[in-house]
């Protein structure tokens, strides 16, 4: 019986998806949903207001706001709530180290843009081939 799901998110329509897909599958599981900020360096968007920020972890749930809302936003049409999570890191690997504590993660395939589909992408199969909890991708 899966209890607990993971469903990392970012921005996009996959990301979107999965979640509906953990919401409509496992109706009586508790759903986290996950966002990664990149690590903080001067060489990528949100991690540069990141490496700018006094607070990292202040900044990080600041970048996550608005992807926290969209979740919390289709969970209420499910009639239901999810929990939320912010990590600050790589992807994958925030993603695979927090799997464990899941009997389940719903990934999407990759991000809207090019950009994302390369990156995210790649995050989806390295947590497909990483995880210690099953994954279920979802397109």
């Amino acid at each position: 019986m899966v209890s607990r799901v993971l469903v990392p998110m970012d921005d996009s329509e996959m990301a979107e998806r999965a979640l509906r897909h953990a919401l409509e599958t496992y109706q009586d599981a508790e759903v986290t949903v996950l966002h990664v900020v990149g690590e903080p360096s001067g060489m990528m968007g949100e991690a540069t207001r990141l490496a700018l920020a006094d607070d990292i972890k202040a900044a990080a749930n600041e970048l996550a706001s608005d992807v926290f809302a969209r979740a919390e936003s289709v969970a209420e049409e499910y009639g239901t709530e999810v929990e939320t999570s912010v990590e600050v890191g790589h992807p994958g690997r925030a993603i695979v180290n927090r799997a464990g504590d899941f009997d389940m993660v719903v990934i999407g395939t990759h991000g809207g843009s090019l950009s994302d589909t390369l990156l995210v992408g790649d995050v989806a199969r390295r947590v497909f081939r990483r995880s210690p909890a099953p994954v279920t991708v979802i397109r």
